[in-house]
């Protein structure tokens, strides 16, 4: 059986604040749409599914975003999520220019949880908490340089 990676899904609070923040970082938007229906309730799993919807890719055409923010049911807030915890909690991105990324993301008001940290001199990577609370790593390969 042949598996691909689609896309990796997430709920936000704002679906612009965050379309803004990915977009900046280099993502495009594929198509944004608005869905609701036996066909939603039945894929997700929740009655009275209606969302906004928006699709991005990354530039290399591999990685793909779906951002989506909740008309109905209404969305449930949580705590952010810690880079501990059991279950999904990043995205993770790899960027030219790691500096760049971080006054990318400054202009969002997100910035590293800590630092940025420098793994054997092969990455210079940090997480930063993005819209929503999306824990997003940024990796830059120094073995590129």
């Amino acid at each position: 059986m042949a598996i691909k990676l689609e896309n990796v899904g997430i709920a936000v609070e704002n679906l612009d604040a965050a379309i803004a923040f990915f977009t900046d970082l280099g993502l495009t938007v594929l198509g944004r749409d608005t869905v609701s229906g036996e066909w939603t309730d039945t894929a997700v799993g929740l009655d009275g599914n209606h969302a906004n919807i928006a699709m991005l890719q990354t530039p290399d055409g591999h990685g793909r975003l779906e951002l989506f923010e909740y008309i109905h049911p209404e969305a449930i807030a949580t705590s952010p999520t810690l880079p501990n915890e059991i279950g999904m909690h990043r995205v993770a991105f790899s960027v030219d220019d790691i500096d760049e990324a971080l006054a990318v993301a400054a202009r969002h008001g997100c910035h590293p949880l800590r630092g940025v940290a420098n793994y054997q001199d092969v990455y210079k990577l940090t997480y930063v908490r993005g819209p929503s609370g999306i824990i997003v790593m940024l990796a830059e390969d120094l073995t590129k340089s």
